[in-house]
C-alpha cells in the first residue's frame, strides 16, 4: 500500500513504406557519366500522382545558387553546464529544458513563420497552383528574386495545405531547373510538422543524394519525422551520421527515443538515454514522459524509470503536468500494488496538505557547504570586475564584517529595493521592507552606498537609524560618475 503525492510547487499511424515510382527523368549533366544508378537516386521524386517531377541542373551552378540562398552554418549545441551545487539550479535547469524542448523544430517554424507573414506581400492560394498561374503570382511580388522563399515561408507560417506547396516546387523546377537547400528546408519542415510521411521519405531521398551534407536543422527534422513511422530506425541512422559532425540536442535524442518506445523496443530508448546522460546533456521531459508511458505497457524498467525519478530529484527538476500525469498512471498500473496519486499543496514548512508527509529537505554536507560558500564569495561577492566598484581594502572590511556577525537569512539589495516604489521615498520603502521581514524573526544584512546615510529628500535619517536598528548594515564608498 503507498501513496502518491504531487503539488504545484514539489513533486512527493501507421506508415506504408512504398517502393518510389518514377514517372519521368530529367538528368543531372553533371552525373551523365556516373552509373546508371547513381542518376536514378538522383532524381527519384514523385510530387503528386500526376507527371510532376524534380529534377537539378549541373553541380557548379547548383552550389553557386544555393551558397547565395541558404546561410545555414551546423553549429554545436553546447550540453548544460554541471554546476557546483546542484540543488540550487532547480530553476536554471527548467528553464533550460523548457526552452531547449522542440528547439530544433520549433525554433526553424517559427523563425521561417515569423518571417513568412511580415515577408509575403502577395496573397497566398488556398489551392494547388499551374505553373502558368505561379508565375502570373510572382510577376505581381515585390521582390521577384524571393517570391519562392517567401510564398513557402507564407505557406509554412499558415500550415497551408501540402500540395500548394508541392505545386509550388513543380513551378520552381520547371522555371529554374533546381530546388535550392533552403527552399527544400522549409518544405521540409511543413512535412514534418504537418505529418505527411511519405513526403518526408521523399524529401530524404533529394536532400541526401543531392547535397554532400545535412545541416542541424534538417538532420533534426528527419530525426523527428522517421521517429513517429515505422521506419523509425532510420532516425537512428540520421543520428549516427549527425554525431559525426556536431553534438545532436537533448530533442533529437528525445525524438529519437520516442520513435523506439513508441514501436515497442525498450532496449532501444534506454539505450539512448543511456547515451544521452553520457554526453551530458539534460534530458527533456518529453523523454521521461515516453519512458513512463513505456513502461505502462512493458514491465522490468521499474529500477530504471525509479532512476528517473531520483535523477530528477536530485538535481531539483520539478515535472510538469503532463508528465506528473504519466508518473500517476504508471505506479497506478502496478498490478501487486494498491497506488494512488491526488494533487496537493505543500505548506510552508513542507507538509503535504492531503497525507500529511513531510517533504525531504535539500542537506548538504560539510564538503558542499564549504564549497557553495567559497564559489558564492567569488563568484557572487567578488566577481570578475569586483574592483571596478570598491576596493581591496574594502573588500577585506566587508569580509571580517560578515565573519563577525551570525549567518545571514536574508541579505538586501538597499539601493534596488529603495527604488521599486515610485510614489514613496527611498527609505520609507526600504523601511518597509526591513521591518516585515524583522517581524518574521529574519537575521537580515542590508547592503547600501554610504550616500544614503546623508539626509536628503530621499534618504530620510530618522528612517535609516531605524533600518540600522532592525538590520545589520554595510555601506560601501559611493561610486564615482
Amino acid at each position: 500500500m503507498g501513496s502518491l503525492v504531487v503539488s504545484k510547487s514539489r513533486t512527493c499511424i501507421k506508415h506504408l513504406c512504398t517502393s518510389w515510382d518514377v514517372n519521368r527523368l530529367y538528368l543531372r549533366p553533371a552525373l551523365a557519366c556516373l552509373q546508371q544508378h547513381n542518376i536514378m537516386h538522383a532524381v527519384r521524386f514523385i510530387i503528386n500522382q500526376q507527371t510532376l517531377y524534380y529534377s537539378t541542373k549541373g553541380d557548379k551552378q547548383t552550389h553557386s545558387r544555393v551558397s547565395k540562398e541558404k546561410g545555414f552554418t551546423p553549429r554545436t549545441r553546447p550540453a548544460f553546464p554541471n554546476s557546483v551545487f546542484t540543488a540550487g539550479t532547480a530553476k536554471r535547469t527548467a528553464e533550460y529544458m523548457k526552452k531547449r524542448a522542440g528547439a530544433d523544430t520549433e525554433e526553424l517554424a517559427s523563425n521561417t513563420s515569423t518571417r513568412g507573414r511580415g515577408s509575403v506581400k502577395v496573397a497566398l492560394p488556398n489551392h494547388p497552383l499551374t505553373t502558368s498561374e505561379w508565375a502570373k503570382l510572382k510577376e505581381s511580388s515585390s521582390k521577384p528574386e524571393r517570391f519562392e522563399m517567401q510564398m513557402m515561408e507564407g505557406l509554412l507560417a499558415t500550415n497551408a495545405d501540402i500540395n500548394i506547396a508541392k505545386s509550388l516546387l513543380v513551378y520552381v523546377v520547371q522555371d529554374k531547373g533546381t530546388l535550392s537547400y533552403e527552399l527544400l528546408l522549409r518544405y521540409l519542415t511543413l512535412c514534418v510538422t504537418g505529418g505527411h510521411h511519405s513526403e518526408v521519405f521523399d524529401t530524404y531521398g533529394i536532400m541526401r543524394t543531392c547535397f554532400k551534407t545535412l545541416d542541424m536543422g534538417a538532420s533534426s527534422l528527419f530525426i523527428k519525422g522517421f521517429s513517429q513511422t515505422e521506419c523509425w530506425r532510420e532516425a537512428l541512422v540520421v543520428l549516427e551520421g549527425m554525431k559525426k559532425a556536431l553534438l545532436p540536442s537533448p530533442r533529437n535524442y528525445s525524438d529519437a527515443i520516442a520513435g523506439a518506445a513508441l514501436h515497442g523496443d525498450a532496449e532501444t530508448s534506454w539505450m539512448l538515454y543511456d547515451e544521452l546522460l553520457e554526453l551530458g546533456l539534460v534530458p527533456n521531459q518529453d523523454t521521461w514522459q515516453c519512458l513512463f508511458q513505456s513502461g505502462i505497457t512493458q514491465r522490468g524498467q521499474e529500477d530504471k524509470l525509479f532512476s528517473v525519478l531520483s535523477y530528477m530529484r536530485d538535481n531539483q527538476i520539478y515535472p510538469e503536468e503532463p508528465l506528473i500525469q504519466t508518473i500517476k498512471a504508471w505506479f497506478e498500473s502496478f498490478p501487486d500494488q494498491k497506488w494512488s496519486g491526488r494533487f496537493s499543496y505543500v505548506t510552508p514548512s513542507g507538509e503535504c496538505e492531503n497525507c500529511k508527509a513531510s517533504l525531504e529537505s535539500i542537506q548538504l554536507t560539510e564538503e558542499e557547504y564549504a564549497e557553495l560558500k567559497d564559489k558564492v564569495m567569488k563568484k557572487v561577492i567578488e566577481g570578475s570586475d569586483v574592483f571596478k566598484k570598491t576596493t581591496p581594502e574594502e573588500l577585506e572590511s566587508f569580509k571580517s564584517f560578515v565573519k563577525q556577525r551570525p549567518p545571514f537569512d536574508i541579505v538586501i539589495d538597499g539601493l534596488n529595493v529603495a527604488n521599486t516604489t515610485p510614489k514613496a521615498t527611498h527609505s520609507e520603502t526600504l523601511l518597509a521592507v526591513v521591518s516585515e521581514l524583522e517581524q518574521q524573526g529574519l537575521n537580515i544584512l542590508v547592503l547600501g552606498r554610504k550616500h544614503m546615510l546623508q539626509p536628503s529628500r530621499n534618504w530620510d535619517r530618522q528612517n535609516m537609524n531605524k533600518i540600522k536598528q532592525k538590520a545589520h548594515c554595510f555601506f560601501t564608498e559611493n561610486m564615482l560618475v
